[in-house]
């Protein structure tokens, strides 16, 4: 696929279903707080990852816990022995505290502003809290281009579950699944989405490869901007 193809050639959205982290946060920054209390970068990608295993784990044993709590539990797991310059407790907090301090991506302010300017009704659906999304935007200047914030924390799964894309679909009024579309940087929340009967588009900034056992995405593109270029919006890239 390339950034300029559909697949399937979808039709333009009535909305946008927006992920939250790595899809409209920068998380690129993460790592510096765990260099800060006295940890190796590295630890960040790997906490991040076993965050979303765990969850998806407890969610799919119908024990979904909440985005923050189980991401402060596995940082106690996963610090305990590290020789930190700070209490546990502490080192936990801090690093917890960098999710509130978030930019958005380069390419996600001008995105969202053409989208929006061409009538594409916006909103996002995340594992993790509505605080965390709505800081995130509100910094950013973008909260008000968005009609909606939304949580799984509301149906008790967490994504790729069905229920949480059927969640966001009946909080939009939208009754046929193909008119939302969900974009994502993730490509299991892609196939979630798919599954659940929506159009998909995969927010590839990197230019990496897509896994062939998940639903493939009906859009991919490099940015957000490319995006809206192709709904129609005159955006320069």
């Amino acid at each position: 696929m390339s950034s300029s193809t559909f697949v399937g050639n979808p039709r333009r959205p009535r909305v946008i279903v927006f992920d939250v982290n790595e899809t409209l946060s920068d998380m690129s920054t993460m790592p510096e707080r765990f260099v800060d209390v006295g940890a190796t970068s590295p630890l960040a990608g790997s906490w991040f990852g076993g965050l979303l295993r765990d969850g998806f784990a407890l969610s799919a044993a119908g024990n979904a816990g909440k985005f923050a709590d189980v991401g402060s539990r596995l940082l106690k797991a996963m610090l305990h022995g590290v020789q930190l310059n700070r209490p546990l407790d502490a080192a936990v907090e801090h690093i917890m505290d960098g999710f509130l301090r978030l930019d958005v991506h380069p390419d996600v302010a001008d995105g969202v502003t053409a989208l929006a300017e061409i009538g594409i009704r916006m909103i996002t659906l995340s594992n993790g809290s509505v605080g965390v999304a709505e800081k995130l935007l509100d910094s950013a200047g973008l909260l008000s281009r968005f009609e909606m914030l939304l949580s799984v924390d509301a149906v008790g799964e967490w994504k790729p579950a069905a229920h949480a894309y059927e969640y966001a679909l009946a909080q939009c009024d939208v009754d046929d699944p193909r008119e939302a579309m969900l974009v994502a940087v993730h490509p299991w929340d892609i196939d979630g989405a798919s599954r659940a009967g929506l159009a998909t588009a995969w927010l590839n900034r990197d230019g990496g490869g897509y896994p062939d056992y998940f639903h493939a995405p009906d859009l991919e593109a490099t940015s957000l901007v490319r995006l809206a270029q192709r709904f129609g919006s005159d955006v320069a890239s």
